[in-house]
């Protein structure tokens, strides 16, 4: 079965300097760096299942990021027009191949509830009627519940706000110190 032809990708002197300087640069993350060569590749004519075998992505990803050019293609000529230089042309070239923000995740919870559960482990368990003499995490988890702080945890969550509090606290007191002469 045939597949249509892809579109060509043409690309300016300058824009194929640029991006060959962006895959030889050794700060170049890896991803920006295959979707280069994946523009440099497709520029010279390689179809795209041969990108595809070449770069070991799917065509599926070819064709997006073909597409993602094609369509910055005129504001990259205007702003050579305008006279940019190479150091804004290059990052409005690396804004054209560069992968989206995506949202990721919700936080599950709030700052305000991780501050409150770091509070509750600075407290004796004994003012919370608790019949241990340190807190563990799944006593905090089951206090943080009762209190009403949130609505369910697992101790390993608890674990980590406590574990990332400390990571970023100083070993050595933060007060000044008095020297006597």
């Amino acid at each position: 079965m045939a597949y249509p032809q892809a579109s060509p990708i043409t690309l300016t002197p300058r824009q194929q300097l640029i991006l060959e300087q962006i895959v030889r640069r050794p700060t170049s993350c890896q991803g920006l760096v295959k979707r280069v060569k994946l523009i440099l590749a497709a520029a010279k004519g390689i179809n795209n299942t041969q990108l595809s075998v070449a770069l070991q992505t799917s065509r599926t990803t070819i064709r997006l990021w073909r597409k993602r050019w094609e369509g910055a293609t005129d504001r990259l000529r205007a702003a050579e027009a305008k006279g940019l230089n190479d150091k804004q042309l290059t990052q409005l070239i690396i804004s054209v191949v560069q992968d989206l923000e995506r949202p990721g995740t919700p936080a599950t919870f709030s700052t305000e509830q991780v501050v409150q559960i770091v509070a509750l482990a600075c407290e004796s368990p004994c003012e919370s009627g608790r019949p241990v003499s340190h807190w563990t995490s799944a006593e905090l988890a089951d206090e943080a519940v009762k209190r009403g702080i949130v609505e369910e945890i697992s101790p390993r969550s608890v674990g980590r706000f406590l574990k990332r509090g400390y990571s970023t606290a100083s070993s050595q007191s933060l007060l000044a110190q008095c020297q006597s002469r």
